[in-house]
């Protein structure tokens, strides 16, 4: 120990206050725990509150927004000029982070909790040293949970500086809209980013090294998102990758087709998104013996519990998909399980969306999926364009598709293309949950007229009862 670092305890020290961390640090406070909260960064909330999740989703509202008032002419109203402030954007984006994260700091205080700002290491396994402005302290803790996230992969010859190549953080704070932007990555992110950017009044170019967007859903499903990613003028160069490039007045990426062909895309600015890594290195855990996957994921059963008694990791680091809302329920099992409570990370369900035009939501197995697991399936298909709600708030684009086991009728997933679809599926999430039936649904009065009606009529068209879309027999009639 250096001479002259301060020493204090605590009984669960929590590393990273991402959505994982502080709910867990909350919990544990609810429950009476001696709770000390580590982030290094100023502000609370991770990655999600403070360069991910909620940025994005209020710069993508607003472009909403730019975009209906563009196409209210079909509805007979007219804006004389839609204009667009980005800086005063950005800065309503800003005060919402602002009141989230100055949120999240009250209510780990207000029920109890600590926080110490500072990077910390574990110098054993009880205990760690944490770098702060003041100088090292080490914390002596009884439990410890790592929730220290992740962060942005890197594309060798694009590393970000803030200006030419950004990452989320300067995309979701621009200072001007580039007039061309490439982005490297056709995953959430970029799907999205581009979505928005496209919206504002760039050119957009997307560089996808796989052959499709979204590989892991089924084929409906990445014809539908390529078919409008064009539709709303991204241009897609699938099968591509980032090679090289040249920066200048204009830059030039450079990108390879999978036959070896290049070709060059100009542009004001690059934003590379081709995933995420954990933050599990530098942390110390190497040198207490946490056990590790190959791709740096701290491993942990279902109880959140690390191969080190009295050490959990949830969130990113852990691994799965990298979602809040799963970090939330792992933070929660973990609480639950420290405070003694019998609690597991058992969901059958962890629902995922997509923020695009329109969104796309899925819930549960693929149709892909349900067929590699074994299932004879059946499947109902509910387009928005015979939705009398979607025509009113002129959002035809997209459906409802419906997975089930043929024989049993049990729901095995969900996937929603459309406007709100991420406010939709979480019905869909509950009845996988609950091990719901075709029949459950289909007897579940939804109310007209609704997006929500979808679900219904996709499960109506599975039981072969469709009455707003043709059945299949009588559409192969």
């Amino acid at each position: 120990m250096v001479v002259g670092t301060a020493t204090r305890g605590c009984q669960v020290a929590v590393i990273g206050a991402g959505p994982g961390g502080y709910l867990a640090a909350i919990r544990l406070a609810q429950i009476g725990k001696d709770v000390l909260l580590i982030e290094e960064n100023d502000s609370l909330g991770g990655i999600c509150l403070n360069e991910g999740c909620i940025p994005s989703k209020a710069l993508i509202h607003a472009t909403d927004f730019l975009e209906e008032a563009r196409s209210a002419g079909q509805m007979g109203l007219s804006f004389e000029k839609v204009t667009l402030d980005i800086g005063k954007l950005v800065k309503w984006k800003d005060r919402i982070v602002r009141q989230l994260t100055g949120g999240v700091r009250f209510l780990v205080t207000k029920n109890g909790g600590e926080v110490l700002k500072g990077r910390a290491r574990f110098v054993s396994e009880r205990r760690l040293e944490v770098v702060t402005d003041s100088g090292p302290v080490l914390v002596e803790f009884e439990q410890a949970v790592i929730a220290t996230g992740s962060r942005q992969m890197e594309l060798p010859g694009f590393d970000f500086d803030g200006n030419v190549v950004m990452g989320a953080r300067e995309a979701l704070s621009p200072a001007n809209v580039p007039e061309r932007l490439v982005i490297i990555g056709g995953g959430y992110i970029g799907l999205e980013m581009g979505s928005m950017y496209r919206r504002l009044g760039s050119i957009v170019d997307l560089v996808e090294v796989s052959d499709t967007l979204l590989p892991f859903h089924d084929s409906e499903v990445r014809t539908a998102i390529a078919q409008r990613m064009r539709k709303i003028g991204v241009t897609l160069h699938l099968g591509h990758s980032a090679i090289r490039l040249e920066k200048g007045s204009p830059s030039r990426v450079i990108i390879r087709d999978n036959s070896g062909g290049e070709s060059t895309l100009e542009t004001d600015r690059i934003l590379v998104s081709i995933g995420r890594k954990p933050l599990s290195s530098g942390i110390g855990v190497e040198s207490i013996g946490v056990e590790m996957d190959s791709g740096g994921f701290i491993v942990v059963n279902d109880r959140m519990e690390t191969n080190i008694p009295g050490i959990y990791a949830l969130g990113d680091v852990v691994g799965g998909p990298l979602l809040a809302h799963k970090a939330y329920r792992e933070a929660k099992v973990a609480a639950d399980v420290i405070g003694g409570n019998p609690a597991a990370f058992d969901n059958v369900v962890i629902p995922a969306v997509v923020y695009t035009d329109p969104e796309l939501a899925w819930a549960g197995l693929t149709e892909t999926e349900a067929v590699e697991a074994g299932h004879k399936i059946v499947t109902g298909v509910f387009p928005f364009r015979a939705s009398g709600r979607a025509m009113t708030l002129s959002a035809v684009e997209g459906f409802v598709k419906t997975i089930a086991d043929a024989d049993s009728k049990l729901i095995l997933g969900v996937v929603i293309m459309g406007r709100d679809a991420g406010e939709l599926i979480s019905e869909a999430a509950l009845a996988i949950e609950m091990g719901a039936f075709l029949d459950d649904l289909a007897g579940t009065i939804h109310p007209h007229p609704t997006m929500s009606e979808g679900l219904l009529e996709s499960v109506e068209a599975a039981l072969g009862e469709a009455v707003h879309v043709l059945n299949r027999d009588q559409s192969s009639a």
